[in-house]
């Protein structure tokens, strides 16, 4: 913002504009009304003193109604030189028949004898006018020139009405020096006039200041509050409207400081609340257009905050063949979005909300996506959990039924075929015990309602254990004869670390994990396979590992293998008596022993399946420290 000013804009060259504007309009309306009132009363004072005494009047005219006019001649011109002529006046009197009788002037004395030619003295005489003329005329040399006229009239007799003049007495007067002492007056006038108006220039630039630096102050202040700097103060000169109004400026800079505090932690906290959200939100104008997004959204979308900004919410969110901004306005409602790729599945669940005033003037749009991907995952998991274990238990029971109808039609009569079903029916009875004991252990786990007798044990000696039991299966199996159903051959090889390796596990819960998986181990290995079994240290955990060399496990199905009910080979693994559910309770087990479980399989290959622990080396005697 430039606030530069130029000089001829600033508030105080206009206020010193003004005030010497008015001076000078007053002073030049004053000096005109005073030089024409002055003009005026000179010119009337000046009329007033071109007036001779009555006496003159009287002898000029008796002089006038002389038959002598030579010695009337020499008379009038004794009675004019001996007049004080007011104003240094040119007199002439003249007859009633327009010859000039006789003149003031020394040098002029020609003119006696000779007749008038001014229009003025003749309308005197002729027209009888008593009151005679005034008038001020200029000259050819613009010099101003008074004159006068009246007639003589004669002493009237008694009983006589004639009132006609015996002639006229003619004054003619310079006006140069009342107009000289006007325009000395005018000079002095104009002279005090320009000192006025300099001075009162010089005053107007004082009061502009004085009335200007608070505005100046608060101008500046205000600046620095549209720059964000709150940290100044207007100077408060007085009492006045301009002091209340730096009071109120100061005033404003404190509440507008502690609103933008308020709105900066304000908006601190929405950026925090906004970028730790579990939930992406976006938000948009009034033409659908995204002006905020969070980290959050922009991982969901895959997005840079750049990239998303300004361009319409229905290309963010990809949904422009089925919504347009007009729907989502009027039916702001949940949407479903699936951005599921090869890589890892995603699906969104939006929620829209209008951003609405309090007239009802809809000013944009905020969306709202949360990661329903797991939920959906969990339905989907219960869904196909309800499936799986009514379609587990429907094999056993729809068994059970068919061999007990078989023994109640009479079966049991059969000494050779009745034990056979007898011992299928108690085979599948068996497995659906053992499917519903899975069940019941699942749940506990899920519910956090399983407890764990957690004890100090030797890994090395409980694994060992747990093989051992699986050699004695082999040992018996060599000994049973030709007749008995023979029994798949395998080996067990050990690879144990030789270091006592003390853990802190259930051991009934973790001697079950071991079992399962040597059981599918032993399962899925060919006659005269070899089962490797790994114990070795790292730097915080235990890991054990059993290696089969069976079929191995498709990649596809190794993310899959925990789950519960999954099985590779369904066919093979239910004809096999198992209930699909030892892989996911091993690894419950583990993950609730603060472990972790994985496989490690390629087709055709075998696989090999890994469970590790924590451990905390201990050194020296260990019972002596429990003691």
């Amino acid at each position: 913002m430039n606030t530069k000013l130029r000089w001829y804009q600033s508030i105080h060259y206009k206020i010193a504009l003004v005030f010497a504007l008015m001076l000078i309009v007053t002073l030049e309306i004053v000096g005109a009304i005073f030089v024409q009132q002055l003009e005026r009363q000179n010119i009337n004072t000046f009329k007033s003193q071109m007036t001779l005494p009555p006496y003159v009047s009287t002898s000029l005219a008796d002089q006038l109604v002389r038959s002598n006019s030579g010695a009337a001649n020499k008379r009038i011109r004794i009675i004019l030189q001996d007049v004080n002529a007011p104003n240094n006046a040119q007199i002439e009197v003249i007859d009633s028949k327009g010859t000039i009788r006789g003149t003031n002037e020394i040098n002029d004395q020609s003119v006696v004898g000779q007749k008038t030619t001014d229009s003025g003295i003749k309308s005197v005489i002729y027209n009888t006018r008593s009151a005679g003329i005034d008038r001020t005329t200029v000259d050819s040399g613009d010099n101003h020139y008074y004159m006068t006229v009246k007639p003589i009239i004669r002493s009237q007799t008694a009983g006589s009405n004639n009132n006609t003049p015996v002639g006229v007495i003619y004054m003619r007067a310079s006006l140069d020096s009342v107009y000289s002492n006007i325009n000395t007056i005018t000079l002095i006038y104009v002279f005090a006039a320009l000192i006025a108006i300099v001075l009162g220039l010089m005053l107007a630039i004082v009061i502009s200041r004085a009335i200007t630096r608070p505005i100046d102050e608060m101008k500046k202040q205000t600046l620095r509050i549209a720059r964000g700097d709150y940290s100044g103060q207007v100077h408060v000169y007085g009492n006045d409207e301009l002091g209340q109004l730096a009071g109120a400026v100061n005033n404003l800079s404190v509440r507008v400081e502690e609103a933008q505090e308020s709105t900066e932690s304000e908006r601190r906290r929405l950026d925090s609340v906004m970028s730790h959200m579990t939930d992406g939100v976006l938000a948009t104008d009034r033409r659908g257009n995204v002006i905020t997004i969070n980290e959050m959204a922009n991982d969901f979308l895959d997005l840079e905050n750049d990239d998303a900004v300004g361009k319409s919410i229905l290309d963010i969110l990809n949904i422009r063949k089925e919504y347009s901004l007009r729907d989502l306005l009027e039916n702001p409602d949940e949407i479903i979005l699936d951005f599921s790729t090869d890589e890892h599945d995603l699906i969104l669940q939006a929620y829209f909300s209008l951003i609405q005033r309090e007239s009802g003037f809809i000013s944009g749009l905020v969306c709202v996506l949360h990661d329903v991907t797991e939920q959906q995952k969990i339905d989907q998991d219960r869904k196909q959990f309800v499936s799986n274990v009514s379609h587990e238990l429907r094999t056993p029971l729809t068994s059970v039924r068919s061999y007990v109808e078989a023994l109640s039609d009479g079966a049991w009569k059969d000494p050779k075929i009745a034990p056979k079903f007898l011992k299928v029916t108690q085979e599948e009875t068996d497995r659906m015990i053992r499917m519903i004991n899975d069940l019941l252990t699942l749940s506990r786990m899920d519910s956090g309602t399983q407890k764990m007798n957690l004890e100090l044990v030797n890994l090395n000696e409980l694994f060992n254990y747990v093989l051992d039991r699986f050699d004695m299966i082999i040992t018996s199996n060599e000994k049973k004869s030709d007749e008995e159903e023979p029994e798949k051959n395998y080996s067990i090889k050990r690879n144990f670390t030789k270091r006592d390796l003390w853990v802190e596990i259930d051991t009934d819960r973790f001697t079950q994990v071991l079992d399962n998986i040597m059981n599918n181990a032993i399962k899925y290995s060919p006659d005269g396979g070899v089962i490797t079994c790994r114990l070795v240290e790292t730097h915080n955990n235990v890991i054990i590992s059993i290696s089969d060399q069976g079929l191995g496990i498709p990649r596809a199905d190794q993310t899959h293998i925990f789950d519960r009910f999954y099985r590779v080979d369904k066919a093979r693994a239910r004809a096999q008596g198992g209930t699909g559910l030892g892989l996911a309770i091993s690894r419950e087990t583990v993950q609730m022993l603060g472990g972790r479980i994985w496989v490690d399989s390629h087709e055709g290959r075998g696989s090999t399946f890994y469970i590790t622990l924590p451990y905390e080396p201990y050194e020296g005697d260990l019972w002596d420290e429990s003691n």
